[in-house]
């Protein structure tokens, strides 16, 4: 037993752990899923922010809901331990969310005042688009800072 155990060991030290590997595909493709969620709609409002397209009211609430629908999703469950980038492909997802949850799951918290906010402004002109984006962005940057791996 002691030399199966000493070979499964050596094994997955040889393998990078790859012997115990957890199949996160599902959660890997949620979190992405809802991340092209929120920069679609964080396109259009700071499309209409900036003057590069028209602004809707419609289309503006619409963006913000979306955003707000997406803040509900209880995201720190799609960040199983193991999950993160150092261990799986694809991902840019940081060991630190599963050592610091608490703080994860206070800055999406964050995220999803500001999205809530968003649906309570957005329809009030172009000209209130520019602190809702503000407060919106200003979440995404903070949490990025501290969970995500820097893009090269």
């Amino acid at each position: 037993m002691k030399k199966f155990v000493s070979a499964l060991v050596i094994a997955a030290t040889m393998t990078g752990g790859a012997a115990f590997a957890q199949d996160y595909k599902n959660q890997l493709k949620a979190r992405q899923g809802s991340m092209w969620v929120v920069a679609l709609n964080m396109g259009v409002l700071g499309g209409m922010a900036k003057g590069e397209m028209e602004y809707d009211a419609d289309k503006a609430m619409a963006a913000a809901h979306s955003l707000h629908g997406v803040s509900m999703i209880h995201f720190a469950s799609l960040f199983p331990e193991g999950s993160d980038g150092a261990m799986i492909e694809g991902t840019t997802a940081k060991d630190t969310i599963n050592s610091d949850m608490a703080g994860f799951q206070e800055k999406w918290d964050a995220f999803g005042a500001a999205a809530e906010r968003a649906v309570a402004e957005v329809g009030n002109g172009q000209e209130a688009l520019g602190p809702v984006m503000g407060a919106l962005g200003g979440t995404c940057k903070a949490c990025h800072q501290d969970y995500r791996i820097p893009q090269e």
